[in-house]
């Protein structure tokens, strides 16, 4: 017999309408800069082959785990400024900070890279807050997080020498480097504002140009508050050749480690020639959620995490 346990989504009442407040907030930035907000589909071919991501099957296709390859096509297109909030699908992922299902705000802008879009990242949730009535600051189970920017910008170089007990390159040789940023580094970052940590090694960037002056280091960022990561952003790689190599790489990893292999996203590759200078970001909508009504699992800022089904 089933349980009618509705008294658990009169609870998240609170949650759910400040959710809401933000998302309302979130695209009035967007359409005051002429962003075009567009919507693509959740079902594809092909998702990118990335070692670590897994797509959930829906018959011979997928469930999007990221809206970011049709998003670049419509860059290729000729669309300049475009965002989208959407639905994402990733099998296996699920925990305090991690939904199967979850929200994503991507936005790509054309004739710029990734330090732009720090600047967007500061503007967006600075506004967004200030919406919601935090005047400059917030609190996270009782932490006081201070918005006034600019953010602290440290490379991954730096925050490994600075918390973590050994280098990016004994990392990276020793295939740890995921473990120690995930447990020695990331609960060190934003605990006072948020930060954001750049300069990725370039086989780290899976779809993001390496710097010119550096081929090593990738133009990559994420952006963390209160231990928190929010956002993953990068310049966007426009070299065909480079970008199916690394895919390669990507699924031959992935047949190493016995997981499903995906085809190739021909269409995506056969017009990345055409894609201008650009840079992209994907922004998680529920973590953002998290933070802005202090809650510490994902599950209380969304009316139906999977259990609840």
């Amino acid at each position: 017999m089933a349980v009618d346990d509705s008294w658990k989504l009169t609870a998240k009442e609170d949650a759910l309408r400040r959710r809401d407040r933000m998302i309302r907030a979130i695209r009035r930035f967007f359409q005051d800069q002429d962003f075009l907000e567009v919507e693509t589909p959740l079902r594809i071919p092909a998702p990118a082959p990335e070692s670590h991501i897994d797509a959930v099957a829906s018959g011979k296709w997928f469930l999007q785990p990221s809206p970011e390859l049709c998003m670049k096509r419509l860059l290729a297109a000729g669309y300049p400024r475009i965002f989208q909030i959407c639905k994402c699908f990733r099998e296996g992922e699920r925990g305090d900070r991690h939904l199967p299902e979850f929200t994503m705000l991507e936005w790509y802008r054309e004739g710029t890279d990734y330090l732009t879009l720090m600047d967007d990242c500061e503007s967006l949730i600075t506004l967004v807050a200030h919406e919601l009535g935090f005047d400059g600051i917030f609190f996270r189970q009782g932490r006081e997080i201070r918005l006034g920017i600019p953010w602290e910008r440290i490379t991954v170089r730096e925050a490994f020498k600075r918390y973590a007990t050994m280098t990016v390159a004994k990392a990276l040789k020793e295939e740890r480097f995921d473990e120690i940023l995930a447990c020695e580094v990331e609960p060190r970052l934003g605990m006072e504002s948020p930060v954001f940590l750049y300069e990725y090694p370039v086989e780290l960037g899976a779809l993001a140009r390496a710097k010119e002056e550096d081929p090593e280091i990738a133009e990559r960022f994420e952006l963390y508050c209160a231990g928190l990561e929010l956002a993953n952003a990068f310049s966007e790689l426009t070299d065909a050749g480079e970008q199916r190599r690394r895919f390669e790489k990507a699924s031959r990893v992935r047949r190493q480690n016995g997981r499903s292999l995906y085809p190739m996203p021909e269409r995506f590759l056969a017009v990345l020639p055409q894609m201008p200078s650009s840079a992209g970001i994907a922004l998680g909508v529920d973590r953002l959620a998290m933070l802005l009504a202090d809650k510490a699992r994902i599950d209380d800022v969304v009316a139906f995490p999977p259990e609840f089904l």
